[in-house]
């Protein structure tokens, strides 16, 4: 009987005190807040200012950091809005130039490669505010000043947490200052298209464009080298883009697989089929320039600037 009854205590021990973690600490799926969070941002804050685009002009770091914590930090983790990041943009906002706005959906690591930070497009990750939060994670405590370093929700366990929340607001902010020609980079080998719905593109940014201020829409639906052709131009999930544009108002173009951005995928895959160079380069009008080996340098430099004058664009 002593036994038993010494077994039934230890059990509800157990379970009272898996109970009373639970509530002083609840464990999510997801990834806990990057390491060192508060250097790294105040840290990427100056090195934007100082050296990435010093043309935002001076911007008070520490502060930003402050409105940045303050919007998630001692709250419910899956109780963050986009408008608790309101200070935080306000703070961080500069102008985004004219025709250089690139959106994209499903291929991340391209669109920063091919923006090159900001020398040649500005995405989102190319503004100041994006830039603070690309690739980290983050997220606070219910009743605790603390960072939780452990684990993080997903967006599956709840929508309106920390990091999700941050990126529709930086999102809509980006789509309102956006002007000029605007850039779209979709992937054509994602399962599903390369127009998704739900989708930041879909959901936050289109909503929030300007329409006075935008003369026109270049969508580029550009394939992994290694992947299926999935989605293209005025077929599937791209034409339901097309239209939903057209339909707004904007003046809209399409093109499958830019060849600026193929290039670029090719430094990674160059001996892909996709990548093979004709033995005849095309010259401006069309004729082969070179049929043989190009050993005279006179001749590789004239091949090289027709080439880059009339086969890329």
């Amino acid at each position: 009987m002593m036994k038993s009854l010494c077994l039934s205590l230890l059990l509800f021990s157990v379970l009272f005190m898996n109970s009373l973690l639970e509530v002083q600490g609840r464990k999510w799926k997801g990834e806990g807040t990057t390491l060192n969070l508060e250097s790294i941002v105040i840290g990427r804050c100056y090195d934007y200012i100082r050296l990435v685009n010093p043309a935002v002009g001076e911007k008070n770091c520490s502060e930003i950091w402050e409105a940045f914590k303050n919007a998630f930090i001692n709250k419910d983790p899956c109780s963050i809005l986009p408008k608790d990041y309101e200070l935080f943009i306000s703070l961080s906002l500069h102008p985004i130039p004219p025709n250089k706005s690139l959106f994209w959906e499903n291929n991340h690591l391209l669109v920063n490669s091919f923006a090159d930070r900001g020398r040649r497009y500005m995405s989102l990750a190319d503004t100041l505010f994006g830039f603070l939060g690309d690739f980290l994670n983050w997220c606070g405590q219910a009743n605790s000043t603390g960072l939780d370093y452990e684990s993080c929700p997903t967006t599956e366990e709840c929508e309106n947490n920390a990091v999700e929340s941050f990126w529709r607001m930086a999102s809509m902010t980006y789509a309102q200052h956006s002007s000029g020609v605007i850039h779209v980079l979709l992937n054509g080998s994602t399962v599903g298209g390369a127009y998704p719905q739900p989708g930041f593109f879909a959901d936050y940014e289109i909503p929030n464009l300007q329409k006075d201020k935008i003369s026109q829409i270049v969508i580029w639906v550009v394939d992994d080298l290694e992947g299926p052709d999935i989605d293209s131009c005025g077929t599937h999930t791209v034409k339901v883009l097309e239209n939903r544009l057209n339909t707004l108002g904007y003046n809209v173009t399409c093109t499958d697989n830019y060849k600026s951005v193929m290039f670029l995928l090719c430094l990674d895959y160059p001996d892909d089929s996709k990548c093979t160079l004709s033995s005849s380069v095309c010259s401006v009008d069309g004729s082969p320039l070179s049929d043989g080996p190009l050993t005279d340098m006179g001749t590789v430099w004239s091949v090289v600037v027709s080439l880059l004058r009339a086969c890329i664009y």
